[in-house]
């Protein structure tokens, strides 16, 4: 089930965050790891979250902003369960999501947004903050 997130959710996002990357960024940096992570309660005031609840339990959130996902993480636990595939599409229809950045190492989430559709239009050498991680900036 599709859920609006409070910040007492916060806690809870960190840890489906720290499972989907430890799981799927294995091209970060363990220093960049912890700064990320520290960095997430200042990133989740610039989006509009949601997350997706099953059993009472919070295991994956997308934020939005400006018509750009600026996050999609699902627990490690339920990845490949169809979860991030449904919260993509709400985004999609209920929030006008039409642009993505991903990381351009993460090729199982350039893969699964090319199979929702999404097109890349542009790659930039680094990432928002900076560091050395290629962004490739896709669209529907």
């Amino acid at each position: 089930m599709i859920k609006e997130i409070k910040i007492s959710d916060y806690q809870r996002l960190v840890e489906i965050w720290e499972s989907a990357v430890s799981n799927t960024h294995y091209f970060l940096k363990e220093e960049d790891f912890v700064y990320y992570k520290k960095q997430l309660p200042v990133y989740f005031q610039h989006v509009a979250l949601i997350g997706f609840e099953q059993n009472n339990i919070l295991i994956g959130f997308a934020g939005v902003a400006e018509g750009n996902l600026e996050m999609l993480f699902v627990h490690n636990d339920y990845r490949g369960t169809g979860i991030g595939k449904r919260l993509i599409e709400y985004t999609i229809s209920d929030l006008q999501v039409t642009k993505v950045d991903v990381n351009e190492q993460n090729t199982q989430a350039v893969d699964f947004y090319k199979h929702i559709g999404f097109i890349v239009l542009q790659r930039s050498e680094l990432d928002g903050e900076g560091k050395e991680y290629p962004i490739l900036h896709m669209q529907l």
